[in-house]
Parts: C-alpha cells; sequence; structure tokens
C-alpha cells in the first residue's frame, strides 16, 4: 500500500468517537488561534491582498472569509483566510515536521464544512486527521525542505489540507488517493522571499488550501493521480529533496496513525515571528526579569539558535541587523532580541514600518552576535538562548531547550484563548470575540457552520 493509500484510509475512516478528547480539544483550540491571528491580520491590513483577488473574482456564495460581508466559493474563501491566517507568522508550528500546520488546514476545512453543510463533528475530525497528515508528511524528512529552499507548510500542508477536504466531503479511500495524487503535482512555495524581505509566504499556505479544495473537485469528477506521488520516483521526496527510494521512512511516520497523536505536539506562538526565534526571545525575556536596557547600557549580546536557523533569521547579518521590511523583521533576531531588550515586548506592533526603523533598537540589534551550540531538544522544539554583558560588567544570561508555547514547555488553555481575544478584539466588538470563542470551542455541537462562523464576516475594520 503506497503512503497516498495509507493516509487516504485513515482520513476517509476517521471519526470524531476515535479522537481521544484531549486530542480534539487541543484542535479546537489550534483553530481558534490560527482565526484569531487571522483576525488580527485584517485589522491589521496584512495578507489582505488574496482576500482583494478572490472577492473580484467573485461566485458563488459558498463560504465565508474573515472580514468580508460577502461569502465567497469554498476554493477561493480558502485561499483568502490561509493568507490572513499566515499574514501576521503569528500562527502555530509543528516543531518536527517545521510546518505551520492549522493555516492551511482549517481554512480549507471550514470552508469545506460550510460547501458540504456538514456537522461540526465531521469537521473537527476532518481537521485532526489533516493535522496528522502534515506532521507525519513533514517530519520523516524533518528540516530537509527548508534546506533545499522550500516551505513544508505549504509543500507538505496540501496532503493534510487534501485530506480534510475530502474526509469533510464524504469521499471514500480511492477518490481521496486521486486527490493526493493530484494535490502532489499543486505542491510548491519558495524560501525566495527571504532575500530582499517580500510578504510572499502568506500566499504559500494560501494556495495550499486552496489547491485542496481543487484537487477533490477534479477527483470528484474522475481526475487521477499516481498513487506513489509521496514516495515513489519523480514524487514529494524524490523532486523536493532529492531522496532516493527509501531514504526517506515515510512508512515509519504512518505506521501508527490513529494511535500516536501530532496534534497535541503543534507549538503555538506567543510572538508574531519566525519559531527559530521563539527560544532565543524567550530566553531574553527570562533574562531581563522586566528590566529594560538601553544600547549605551549594553556591550554585548549573544543569541543562540539551532544551525538549520542560522539562514533563516540571522544571516546576511547586516541585513538582519536593519529590517527593510515589516516581513523581513520578523525574520530578523537580531532586530526582534533587541526589540525585547529596549522594549520589553515583542509583539504586532513592533513590526509596523515607523518601529522597525526606531534608532534605539537598531542601535541595539547592531550589538547582535550569534552562536549555534548543539541542541539535543532539536528539531523536537526550537530551543534558543542569550547572553547580554552590560557595560558595568554584569552578564544576563538564560537559555530555553525547549520554547515557550510548546509541549515541554506549554501554553495554557487560558493563555491561548486570551491570545485569541487580544488579537480578535483587534477586529471584532467584544460580544462577536465572544460568540466566536463559544462557537469554535463547542464546535462539534454545530450542524450550522455557518451560523457559528459569521462573526468572522463581520467588516467593523474591513480592508477588502
Amino acid at each position: 500500500m503506497t503512503a497516498a493509500e495509507t493516509i487516504a484510509g485513515f482520513a476517509t475512516s476517521l471519526t470524531l468517537d476515535d479522537i481521544p478528547t484531549e486530542v480534539a480539544e487541543d484542535a479546537k483550540l489550534h483553530v481558534l488561534d490560527v482565526l484569531g491571528c487571522g483576525l488580527a491580520a485584517h485589522a491589521s491590513g496584512i495578507a489582505t491582498e488574496g482576500r482583494s483577488t478572490m472577492a473580484e473574482l467573485g461566485g458563488e456564495p459558498q463560504a465565508t472569509v474573515i472580514g468580508l460581508a460577502d461569502r465567497l466559493p469554498a476554493a477561493n474563501a480558502a485561499f483568502a483566510n490561509a493568507m490572513l491566517c499566515h499574514g501576521l507568522d503569528f500562527d502555530d508550528t509543528h516543531s518536527d515536521s517545521v510546518s505551520h500546520v492549522s493555516t492551511v488546514v482549517a481554512p480549507a476545512a471550514l470552508a469545506a464544512g460550510e460547501l458540504q453543510a456538514a456537522s461540526g463533528r465531521d469537521v473537527l475530525a476532518a481537521i485532526v486527521a489533516g493535522n496528522e497528515v502534515v506532521c507525519r508528511i513533514g517530519m520523516a524528512a524533518s528540516g530537509r525542505f527548508h534546506a533545499r529552499g522550500f516551505h513544508p507548510t505549504a509543500v507538505c500542508g496540501i496532503f493534510g489540507g487534501a485530506a480534510a477536504v475530502a474526509r469533510v466531503a464524504g469521499a471514500d479511500a480511492e477518490t481521496t488517493t486521486r486527490s493526493l495524487g493530484i494535490v502532489g503535482s499543486m505542491a510548491s512555495g519558495l524560501f525566495a522571499y527571504l532575500a530582499d524581505g517580500t510578504p510572499t509566504k502568506p500566499i504559500h499556505p494560501a494556495w495550499a488550501a486552496h489547491g485542496a479544495h481543487i484537487a477533490a473537485r477534479l477527483a470528484h469528477h474522475g481526475a487521477s493521480g499516481p498513487q506513489s506521488v509521496i514516495e515513489g520516483k519523480f514524487g514529494l521526496y524524490h523532486a523536493f529533496l532529492g531522496a532516493e527510494a527509501g531514504d526517506v521512512d515515510i512508512e515509519a511516520q504512518l505506521a501508527d496513525l490513529g494511535r500516536r497523536w501530532e496534534t497535541p505536539r503543534i507549538a503555538y506562538k506567543p510572538y508574531p515571528v519566525c519559531h527559530f526565534m521563539h527560544g532565543s526571545l524567550g530566553a531574553t525575556a527570562e533574562a531581563l526579569r522586566g528590566r529594560l536596557l538601553t544600547a549605551d547600557e549594553i556591550e554585548d549580546v549573544v543569541v543562540t539558535v539551532p544551525e538549520a536557523g542560522v539562514s533563516l533569521v540571522l544571516e546576511p547579518a547586516a541585513q538582519k541587523q536593519a529590517p527593510r521590511s515589516e516581513y523581513e523583521g520578523k525574520f530578523s533576531l537580531q532586530y526582534s532580541a533587541a526589540s525585547m531588550l529596549v522594549r520589553g515586548h515583542v509583539g504586532v506592533g513592533d513590526f509596523t514600518d515607523e518601529a522597525i526603523v526606531d534608532p534605539a533598537v537598531l542601535a541595539v540589534a547592531r550589538k547582535v552576535r550569534y552562536e549555534t551550540p548543539e541542541y539535543p531538544t532539536y528539531p523536537q522544539a526550537f530551543p534558543g538562548g542569550v547572553r547580554v554583558t552590560l557595560a558595568s560588567g554584569e552578564t544576563l544570561e538564560s537559555d530555553f531547550p525547549h520554547q515557550r508555547g510548546g509541549p515541554e514547555n506549554p501554553l495554557s488553555a487560558d493563555e491561548v484563548r486570551a491570545k485569541f481575544r487580544d488579537n480578535a478584539g483587534l477586529a471584532l466588538a467584544g460580544h462577536a470575540v465572544a460568540a466566536l470563542e463559544e462557537a469554535i470551542l463547542g464546535l462539534e455541537m454545530h450542524e450550522d457552520l455557518g451560523a457559528a462562523l459569521a462573526p468572522l464576516a463581520l467588516t467593523e475594520v474591513a480592508r477588502v
């Protein structure tokens, strides 16, 4: 049996009764978190181009779109919402697969649920199925997509999105296998944006969520795709990684589907920046203990990260020390560490056009160096540390083997809900925030997803 056939069998047969209660509860919190991130991006006017484009295309009113009064075709709604949900880089990441999971799977599954008039129970089961698929496809080649300049969020995520959409649609295993074969030809996403800080990255999950829908319809109408699309010659691992037969053990990752659950290991983000920076930023906050510093007080700053993160968040150093855009700032550990040292926080407001040219922060950013010790906890976590030497001779130092928000150093459910309220409150009135939170945390109780998701479409700060 091929990997696609195994995934299809798992996804199409999974029911909510098969999923441990704690896994289902985790999945709902991740949906809540990612929708909050999308609402915050909407309020900030970030990553709205996908919504504008899809609204311009028009079509049947099938699914809800964040910040848009009019509903759109399900595939296009999934595109618009996924782009918004990833716009701030504040959404969750599964460490081992280095994939942003919910930003593809949740928008794809929710739009499919509205299209199919599916129950909340079925949509929740589909989301868990999609999550598990993304994680395992990425885990089998942990870090290797990044090394080749490919974004696993989209490259692996489209398979999870396809599995989720097929599950919501009630497709059988054979049709779902064909859909998975088709999305292999749609898998894409390049890290080329790192060269100049252009915000192309949010388009990656958008295209994946959209492709999951298109592949499902193509398969429904009889289109075919290769069953060996994941592990075969010229398949995912061979084409993207140059892996030869047997080099990537996807079979081992899929062998315990339905028994081992990766959804609870998807990490939340306390900071709206690349997850490779979270260990160091958490360590910096701990080392400061509420203290704020100026450039004159600081002699030297050394941050530590796994070697795999250097090309994403630390090099080229001169470019990272003075980010040219909001998005480039989110991939600069020099700038973000300086923000923590000078301002005491790294939040959405620290990446505006005005904030990233703050001379007090940039003066400290120029003092940030890095080291790459071996972290036994990587890639299961995003570890990091900091050592700040002050002009007085005092040293402030801390190390986080596990970043805050990961399963070994978790945010509580209350903290995740508080993050959602803060983000959603940028776009919605309090009553709408509360209604959406209640709807998502009770997702399995809903038979009408359109009504449950209605608060997303409120347009108090709409920018289309």
